[in-house]
């Protein structure tokens, strides 16, 4: 692809729109009829929730009967649909459709919450949620607090991990008498020398992965960044000119995939497992397809492990974010609000909550050297969609179970286990709006400013004079980037006092 045909593909990229269609779902039940699984004290109430889309029966699952056994409530279940979920979930609530939990986006909860739809819990958790209040760290409920109330349960992930690092033909490094480089001039240097002796591609990459290891080299480490007591954007960061200029560099003189906004990361993949790339930032999650598909194209192909690299500073540093993922809602219009709450105490109870997150050990786990190991195919047959049933996670020791299921593959353990190595020999950075609850102009805005400012740094990348960054900047701020910062250290400050 010749110079320059990278700023078609962009400007042309810049003007696609995407649009969805519709779907609809069936209506549960009214949530009022007594259950005939009494469980502990006698009878309790059917219970409704409404789940995120995914491609199971959310009523026949085995995790479904599991619950019911454990808690003694029997739940009828509802997923939104695939597409047009949030309008599909303003019209039920609109309608006044009965559910007593609902699993919710960031966007939807905050939609939800500031609408008056949502119940506040604070009360019904500090009265009936013992459990709920030991397993939920201080910081994330800071996340689901709007206005001094808390209007919803955070579920956060597996707590802090790094997804992604650079990865490399080892072969060919061994060959060339190579070292793994420590920094982006190293880097630079190991590059050159691929393109001379390989004439492939050095870099790849997808639209998606312009940040990382080596943004993270330069200083671009999180979306928001903590800069002497005030969250600074990444867009903002002086930083990012010269991160902008170094894959100016690399870009224009070959070293980088001119193909990289068109990428998907299978494609990445391709180019790297085929022998057209030499590099590619690879995420843990695809470690087994891709070892599979080079291997299978060369046998004798070794992938090696980049170390993340070194700034400034003399450190290494990774981004993070620990953003929650689902906020657990008890709608107004339930009639059953306070067995909603003992519901999910129940399955955040500690023993109840590791049957329920990677089932009983010797029959779906097992604990080797303080390890947690699947027994596989039973924890696959019936702990496959357990994830999608969760109204939160114990954040204590969920990170330490949730590891049973990388270890389904040891491929995958193997990588995963080796980048949360290399990430904890330098410095691990939170992003500090991992806690905050959704802003509004922050949620507004995001898609818009994340499109705008992802194009503009691949035109950039691609030749655009790096002089033009503080027009391009004035342009992010006044649509949206201004305020969103705004709010943001509006929050920030309060959380601060």
């Amino acid at each position: 692809m010749k110079k320059g045909s990278w700023l078609a593909i962009v400007i042309a990229l810049a003007l696609t729109l995407t649009a969805c269609g519709g779907g609809n779902g069936e209506k549960p039940g009214s949530g009022e009829k007594p259950s005939e699984n009494g469980g502990e004290g006698g009878a309790k109430p059917n219970l409704t929730m409404l789940m995120q889309y995914s491609l199971f029966d959310p009523n026949a699952d085995p995790v479904a009967k599991n619950i019911e056994d454990v808690t003694g409530y029997k739940i009828t279940y509802e997923m939104l649909p695939a597409e047009n979920g949030d309008e599909k979930l303003n019209l039920m609530v609109a309608n006044n459709q009965n559910f007593d939990v609902m699993k919710l986006g960031a966007a939807q909860f905050y939609k939800l919450a500031t609408a008056g739809a949502l119940e506040p819990l604070d009360e019904l958790i500090d009265s009936l949620g013992p459990n709920i209040k030991a397993a939920i760290k201080e910081d994330s409920w800071k996340s689901a607090t709007i206005d001094g109330k808390i209007y919803a349960i955070p579920e956060t992930g597996s707590g802090v991990s790094v997804g992604e690092e650079l990865v490399v033909r080892q072969d060919w490094m061994d060959e060339l008498n190579l070292k793994h480089p420590t920094t982006p001039d190293e880097l630079y240097e190991v590059l050159k020398a691929i393109k001379a002796a390989k004439n492939v591609v050095p870099l790849t990459g997808t639209k998606d992965s312009i940040y990382g290891d080596i943004a993270a080299a330069f200083g671009v480490l999180n979306e928001w960044n903590d800069v002497d007591g005030t969250l600074v954007h990444k867009a903002e960061l002086p930083q990012m000119k010269e991160f902008l200029s170094y894959m100016n560099k690399l870009y224009s003189e070959g070293l980088l995939d001119s193909e990289m906004p068109l990428n998907t990361a299978a494609k990445a993949i391709e180019k790297f497992s085929s022998g057209n790339a030499a590099m590619f930032k690879l995420a843990w999650w695809s470690a087994s397809p891709a070892e599979a598909a080079l291997k299978k194209n060369f046998p004798e192909a070794e992938i090696g492990i980049i170390p993340y690299l070194v700034g400034k500073d003399g450190k290494s540093s990774v981004g993070v974010n620990l953003a929650t993922t689902w906020y657990i809602a008890v709608p107004k219009v339930s009639k059953l609000k306070e067995d909603a709450i003992k519901l999910i105490d129940s399955k955040l109870q500690k023993e109840n909550f590791i049957k329920l997150a990677i089932g009983e050990e010797g029959v779906h786990h097992e604990v080797k050297d303080g390890k947690y190991y699947p027994i596989l195919p039973k924890f696959n047959d019936d702990l496959a969609n357990a994830s999608s049933y969760m109204t939160g996670v114990n954040e204590h020791d969920y990170p330490t179970y949730w590891q049973a299921r990388v270890r389904k593959d040891p491929v995958l353990q193997r990588y995963y286990e080796a980048f949360q190595e290399n990430a904890a020999k330098g410095n691990i950075v939170i992003d500090p709006m991992s806690i905050a609850p959704p802003i509004e102009a922050v949620s507004k805005n995001k898609q818009k400013l994340t499109k705008l400012l992802d194009d503009a740094a691949l035109m950039f990348i691609a030749g655009q004079p790096i002089g033009e960054y503080d027009a391009f900047l004035a342009q992010w701020k006044a649509e949206g980037g201004a305020e969103a910062v705004q709010q943001a250290n509006d929050w920030y400050k309060s959380i601060s006092k």
